[in-house]
This record gives structure tokens, sequence and C-alpha cells, in this order.
């Protein structure tokens, strides 16, 4: 439990404005029986000026009155208050100064290992800021050389209870951000086919209605739908079977053949 805030100062506002007994500022301030005596004797803390319990958070009115009524309750102090002196106070982690050479290795341990952290939550872990985080990350780091990935639990400037939690958390969160991303990306989708179903697009689903375009055929049908009347037939004859040659010309007869083509002039 938590000291209280200006003990004496605090018995000497409930000696002066209570009737609580001796024993039970006491036992609240943390103070002997005699000594808060003394207080209202005005022996003791003469010349402190009263501190309001119930002004700082530390009592309630209520408290007060309850153990005026009996005087063998003992003051309890208000949960606000100590929930308020049990705070940590924001800010990165206090670091000895013996070992915060050993932060940047502890820095690329995490960024190498646990990508998912923030640089929040490495600062946190580790008690530097986000400047070193990112020159470590980016390889700016003026000793960058020198720098060897080791787990800050083995370093000491971290527990393992603390990296356990921190890890959970981002791999949580990171969770949350992909399942949003998918949620959103499915929406997305859905109102692009409603779109396109209500402008008339077709969509890659098969339909059963009839397309509007029309269907072509293979082999044009005249529009009287009358089948088309056969050629008449005609006999063959030598034109038809060999071709439109014109004029036939007749074999030469063979001529005789004459002496002065045999035994010359």
């Amino acid at each position: 439990m938590t000291d209280v805030l200006m003990p004496k100062a605090t018995a000497v506002w409930l000696v002066d404005n209570t009737t609580l007994t001796f024993d039970q500022i006491a036992s609240f301030c943390n103070l002997h029986a005699l000594e808060v005596q003394g207080i209202a004797d005005g022996e003791v803390a003469a010349g402190i000026k009263g501190l309001d319990p119930i002004a700082t958070g530390q009592l309630s009115q209520d408290e007060i009155d309850r153990c005026t009524r009996d005087a063998a309750q003992r003051l309890r102090r208000s949960d606000a208050r100590l929930r308020e002196t049990q705070r940590r106070s924001k800010g990165p982690r206090y670091t000895p100064l013996s070992r915060r050479q050993d932060r940047p290795n502890a820095i690329a341990w995490l960024v190498r290992y646990h990508p998912e952290l923030t640089d929040a939550q490495v600062s946190k872990l580790v008690g530097t800021t986000k400047q070193t985080i990112n020159a470590v990350r980016d390889r700016t780091h003026w000793n960058i050389s020198n720098i060897t990935p080791q787990d800050p639990v083995t370093l000491g400037l971290s527990s393992q209870v603390d990296l356990d939690s921190a890890v959970q958390k981002a791999q949580d969160k990171l969770e949350k951000q992909q399942a949003k991303a998918e949620k959103e990306l499915a929406k997305k989708r859905a109102a692009n086919l409603s779109a396109a179903e209500e402008s008339g697009q077709p969509s890659a689903q098969p339909s059963d209605e009839p397309s509007d375009e029309p269907e072509t055929a293979a082999d044009p049908v005249p529009e009287t739908g009358a089948e088309p009347s056969p050629e008449p037939e005609v006999e063959p004859s030598l034109e038809n079977t060999f071709g439109d040659s014109g004029e036939v010309e007749a074999p030469a007869e063979d001529e005789a053949p004459k002496v002065e083509d045999v035994f010359g002039n």
C-alpha cells in the first residue's frame, strides 16, 4: 500500500477538522499515536499547515464519517489515489549507463526477428528513441559496422514477459488490420458487381437470358423462306465435259512426201 502524501500535514488537518481518534489518524498516516497526540497538543509539527486528504484524493468524506461513528474502524485510502500513485510514467524505460552501449544491438535484434513491432514498442522495451531505431533500421547509425543483433532479454534490457506481451499485441494488431483490409476489398468487389449489373454490363457469372446480339447463321436463308429450285439438268456435251475451247481443229491428214523433198532440187 502506498504511503500517505505529507503524513504530518495530513494528520494536522485530521486533528483539526475531524473527531477521529488518535489511533485512527496514526494508522492512516503511518505515525505513532503519541506523535498524533503531540500534534493535537501543539508540541509536534508546530507551524505545519494542514493538508486536506479529501482534496488530494486520499480520502473521501464518507470514509471519514464511517470511522467517526465507530472508533474500532480504520481509514482506508481511496482507490483513485492508489491507481494514481501506482501509475507508471510515460516514456522510454530507464537504462543503466553500463548497458546503454548494448541498446543498438538489441534494436537490431528486434528489427530483424520481430519486424511487426512498432517503433513505440521497441522504444519502450529497450529504452531508446525513434531516431536511433530508424538509424539502425536504415543502417545509417554511426557505429553500424560494430552492431551485432543480440536478444534484449539476454542483455538485461527487457524482461521476457514484456517482450512476449509486446510481440503478441503487435501480432494481434496486424491480424486485425489484415482482416479489415480483406473486408474492405470484399465490399468493393460487391459494390463493383452491383454497379455492373445495374448498368447492364455482362457479368462474369453465366446467365440463362438470351443475348441481344443476333446469331450469325452459317448459310444465308432467303427472306421468302422458299427453298431454291434445282437447276435444270443439261445433257453432257463436249463443251460441258472438256470445257468450252472454241472450234475443234481437225487433225491434219498425212501428205505424201515429194521427190524434191527427198532427193533435193
